[in-house]
């Protein structure tokens, strides 16, 4: 395994759903210690994408690469942050309880965690200011408190590699204002963070490189060099009303409906 790898390597990954390719001939590379947004319109693929390279769908063809080994062998080196709608809220456990289940990777399903286990779980909800939720049924959450919990499980696993399935949706300012700063401490401390987004404003804001899929790639790089508005078109469909926000210009509508991609 080469050190000096990518943190991501995908060649040539096709997906097909009844011999429909929601996914066709991806080849992208993620450098390591930066921060990624995924965006494109809804049935673009993008939740899709992140599932097939972490063996959740199966790909037609392809091959990917996690620092330079595959996903089987570099698991532990991976954290994930579902999208909330995905999960059952009403399952009858607490916040400290979903925070451990990031933990049973290392652990193995037949261990209970110990003290030192439920240290860093609290340390974790402490990270996103969940501490005092503790104990609170992941039902009685808000939305932005159950995504500071899914957060709190992916830190506990302290990866290197994290994938967030739209971490933003739902939540209030505040909420997303500490979720960026938590993925920059992440990407301070050289993890690596793979984000599919979909608010085009704050793309230059938030992102060092993005991606911009439609089935296809369309585009991929560092944000100033690819995030145009000739690659959004191209994205788009031409769909978009605006683009890129200009300095003074007035914030006009989202565009881009918050659903399931």
């Amino acid at each position: 395994m080469d050190s000096n790898a990518p943190a991501l390597t995908v060649r040539d990954l096709t997906v097909a759903y009844r011999d429909e390719p929601v996914l066709w001939d991806i080849d992208l590379t993620v450098p390591a210690g930066i921060l990624m947004g995924i965006v494109g319109p809804n049935g673009a693929g993008k939740t899709t994408f992140i599932q097939t390279i972490l063996g959740l769908v199966d790909a037609a063809a392809g091959d990917v690469r996690i620092f330079g080994a595959s996903y089987e062998e570099q698991r532990y080196r991976v954290g994930y942050v579902p999208q909330r709608g995905s999960v059952d809220w009403d399952f009858p456990t607490n916040a400290l309880d979903v925070v451990l289940m990031g933990l049973y990777g290392q652990l193995g399903w037949f261990r209970r965690p110990g003290a030192t286990e439920r240290e860093a779980a609290r340390a974790a909800l402490d990270k996103v200011g969940m501490a005092e939720y503790a104990d609170r049924q992941i039902s009685q959450l808000s939305g932005g408190q159950q995504q500071r919990v899914f957060l709190a499980r992916a830190l506990v696993q302290d990866a290197d590699l994290y994938f967030m399935d739209e971490p933003f949706q739902g939540v209030d300012a505040t909420t997303e204002r500490a979720i960026i700063d938590l993925l920059r401490e992440l990407r301070e401390r050289g993890c690596t963070v793979v984000v599919v987004h979909h608010d085009l404003q704050t793309v230059p804001e938030y992102f060092d490189h993005v991606m911009l899929l439609n089935v296809r790639r369309i585009a991929s790089g560092p944000v100033e060099e690819v995030f145009t508005d000739e690659n959004l078109r191209l994205t788009y469909g031409g769909r978009v009303g605006f683009l890129r926000r200009r300095q003074d210009a007035p914030v006009p509508p989202d565009p881009v409906p918050h659903n399931e991609s």
